[in-house]
């Protein structure tokens, strides 16, 4: 289906690990991020070659939440869009889009429209959501939203890729009237967790899949499972993706210990914890530098010097 998407090519291939990087680029651990030279780091990582840049979908502050931090602070499509037009080659991945806070007609237009202005650079991470203070806010139900990503996704989708749609939704009707900018060819849409599914729904409708960071035996498993269910509704190789927050050793050598959704480690032995991941089928990872003790220019240039190198985009 993606054979000739050029962001798809350079990130995913089976048997093949490429590495990308979450925004911020800082270590602003639970703080609020200062957001400061992220374009200059975001056109270095491009520079350099990792395949992807990913931002996070979050609209509210929530102090009582576990990750009281806000994402990259600005909104998610404003500011990668912004991001796409300061660099070269590096995709654009959400992390994601949460359906059941946003119209799916807007959501439509604008993805369609970033893929009109940046063609194929988009890696639409789609998911269900879980900060409640968001959905409290905008006035949506949380405990239904399972249902509503999935009406969401199919009307997003039904605007997208059909010309002149008969739409008829909870969220609106479309008749006699079509989406314009239609993009043309689909946007690789990845899903995020389980979005309120089962796996076999999944098996069915996702493009690929990213799943939340767990050590490799852990991941394996579920994994394993992703693949089994696309194998059963009869598709082709379908990527999986992982976060992983990482706080880079000065000791190159120093052994993985785990920490807050990832591990810290020296950059030899992170080389050897990528080849494991890479093993057990992880197609891309993204590293998180938010809990690092380094500067984040540091560190991202030691990932592009010593370790990238192993892992380099696919074309």
């Amino acid at each position: 289906m993606f054979n000739n998407h050029v962001s798809y090519n350079r990130m995913y291939r089976e048997g093949e690990l490429t590495l990308g990087l979450h925004i911020p680029l800082e270590n602003f651990k639970m703080r609020t991020p200062t957001l400061e030279r992220q374009v200059e780091l975001a056109q270095r990582v491009d520079d350099y070659g990792f395949t992807a840049l990913w931002l996070r979908d979050i609209l509210l502050k929530d102090p009582n939440f576990l990750d009281p931090a806000v994402g990259q602070i600005y909104d998610m499509l404003i500011y990668g869009t912004h991001l796409l037009g300061q660099t070269k080659r590096i995709a654009l991945g959400t992390s994601a889009l949460v359906l059941p806070l946003r119209h799916p007609l807007r959501s439509a237009k604008e993805v369609a429209t970033i893929e009109a202005l940046f063609p194929e650079r988009l890696i639409l991470g789609i998911s269900s959501g879980d900060r409640r203070a968001d959905f409290k806010g905008l006035g949506v139900d949380h405990a239904t939203r399972g249902e509503q990503f999935k009406e969401s996704l199919r009307v997003m989708e039904q605007a997208l890729y059909h010309n002149y749609p008969t739409i008829d939704s909870s969220y609106g009707e479309v008749h006699e009237a079509t989406l314009v900018p239609r993009p043309k060819t689909r946007i690789p849409t990845m899903i995020t967790g389980f979005a309120q599914q089962d796996m076999d729904w999944l098996g069915q409708h996702g493009d690929g899949w990213m799943y939340y960071p767990q050590a490799p035996f852990a991941q394996q498993q579920v994994l394993s499972d992703w693949r089994e269910s696309g194998q059963t509704h009869g598709k082709g190789f379908r990527p999986f993706s992982m976060p992983m927050h990482l706080d880079l050793a000065h000791d190159a050598d120093e052994l993985p210990t785990p920490i807050r959704l990832g591990f810290r480690v020296g950059r030899n032995q992170l080389i050897k914890l990528l080849e494991a991941y890479r093993a057990i089928g992880v197609n891309h990872l993204f590293f998180a530098l938010f809990d690092g003790q380094r500067p984040a220019d540091e560190v991202i240039e030691e990932l592009g010097e010593y370790v990238l190198p192993h892992f380099p985009p696919l074309s």
